[in-house]
């Protein structure tokens, strides 16, 4: 049997999957899970690379462990984010994570040398305060140390490519994510990094997701037990959820869902049209160069934080029955209000929201998670209006990815708003995206519309009719 490794990492968690193609069929299996959080640190919120990395190289001994040997293995995380290196391709300082408040005002800074317009029109890149563009003007302002001695700039799920192989490139859907890249070449805009007055030294050459980035460095390699391909999947988690889509079309129209819900469709060309920075609409990198026209929602890091909040009292089942108890409950709040983003409690937020827009204010879980839902439901409702306006599109159906595609009342709700014909699952789209990237570099599947396919058999896919 042909084994491959998918290392997932989200925000919460990361997983080993292991998978293989038996019988015209996508097999997996989970075979190693651990946790991760964002930490403060030295007043900023950062991630634990160093646990993380250990963590990734502790799932790959399972293999070993189990006989079950990997031909290749491919690591995706969050986007956004990244680690500098010095001459030495040591670390400098901590990996700061997207929701440190480092970045506010970063933007302003940015306008002084291009405009919002212009920006958008030159990268076609969705504003959000955390991405890298503002992220690098922060340190470059803030801590002008740690880019002068930088030499290296890796996103996070690069860099963990590189302690495995020695080897330092960039990988197309995250890079773009950083609003430093031309959607036009798919490669760094060195003359926006050099008029921002940042290092263009630093950037990494770029390949393009399927690329076998290398074998593992030797001492990888006695740490894990064995020797392997490291290739390169669709970095950026969203990029291998938006492959894995089970859709019969070249079109989709998706919600990727998990802690964010990213809402949109593919196209051939990046859309970098006033219009659509208008509207806030992204084009982010894509398998084999397409453009993942999607809109950023703020998603199930919601309700996981009312959920924390209640001390993890109450299951996601739970809470979804609870909301549906209170369905006639009908408060709803702008989820991409930025004080949605990281408040010191979700609870509380959306109780000032509801009190300010003089609705009812919830009061209990079942009352909270009923805003929530149908709010993510409403948003969705207007993103779709959005996007076949925008593209000359018409939708009869939405394909629901990643682990929201498992909340049932909200795939109904999300009917519902939108009157479309809801398909949910696979929920583990994100591995399985980076799992059929290394398929079709070993050979398994010929095309995405052939793995996609395959997707759509080898996974229950759950639908709920449009009234």
């Amino acid at each position: 049997m042909t084994y491959y490794l998918a290392i997932d990492i989200g925000a919460s968690s990361g997983r080993h999957i292991l998978s293989w193609y038996e019988d015209g069929h996508i097999r997996m299996k989970e075979i190693y899970r651990f946790e991760n959080k964002i930490i403060r640190k030295n007043g900023r919120l950062c991630w634990n690379v160093e646990y993380l990395f250990g963590e990734i190289i502790n799932g790959m001994k399972k293999c070993s462990e189990e006989g079950t040997i990997p031909v290749s293995v491919g690591i995706d995380t969050w986007g956004v984010d990244y680690a500098l290196l010095d001459k030495d391709d040591k670390l400098i300082g901590d990996v700061y994570a997207y929701r440190d408040s480092r970045t506010i005002g970063a933007d302003e800074s940015v306008y002084k040398i291009i405009t919002k317009e212009n920006l958008y029109a030159r990268t076609g890149i969705q504003k959000q305060i955390f991405n890298t563009i503002y992220q690098l003007v922060a340190d470059k302002e803030k801590e002008p140390g740690r880019l002068s001695a930088a030499k290296t700039l890796l996103m996070v799920p690069d860099y963990f490519h590189f302690l495995l192989t020695g080897i330092k490139a960039g990988e197309y859907t995250n890079a773009s994510t950083t609003q430093l890249l031309s959607p036009k070449t798919c490669e760094w805009d060195y003359e926006l990094i050099y008029a921002l007055g940042l290092l263009v030294d630093i950037f990494p050459k770029i390949k393009k997701p399927g690329s076998r980035l290398g074998r593992l460095l030797p001492k990888i390699k006695e740490a894990v037990g064995y020797d392997c391909d490291v290739v390169i999947p669709c970095t950026h988690d969203t990029a291998s959820a938006v492959a894995a889509v089970p859709a019969d079309c070249d079109r989709p129209l998706y919600i990727s869902s998990g802690t964010w819900s990213l809402m949109g469709t593919e196209l051939k060309r990046a859309d970098c049209s006033e219009e659509s920075r208008l509207h806030n609409f992204t084009n982010e990198g894509g398998y084999d160069r397409r453009y993942r026209y999607l809109k950023n929602i703020m998603g199930l890091w919601m309700i996981q934080s009312v959920r924390r909040e209640y001390n993890c009292e109450y299951s996601f089942a739970q809470l979804c029955d609870m909301a549906i108890e209170n369905d006639d409950f009908l408060s709803v709040v702008d989820v991409n209000d930025n004080r949605f983003l990281a408040p010191d409690s979700m609870t509380e937020a959306i109780k000032e929201y509801c009190a300010e827009t003089k609705q009812q204010i919830p009061e209990n879980a079942g009352q909270l998670a009923a805003v929530i839902y149908n709010s993510l439901a409403r948003c969705y409702s207007i993103t779709v209006k959005e996007i076949e306006s925008i593209t000359g599109e018409q939708f009869d159906s939405i394909y629901v990815v990643g682990g929201g595609s498992n909340a049932d009342y909200l795939n109904q709700l999300t009917t519902k708003y939108t009157h479309k014909t809801v398909y949910a699952g696979p929920g583990e789209a994100t591995a399985i995206g980076n799992i059929i990237v290394q398929m079709m570099y070993g050979g398994v599947f010929d095309s995405l519309m052939a793995a996609r396919e395959c997707v759509g058999r080898s996974f229950d896919i759950k639908k709920y009719e449009a009234e």
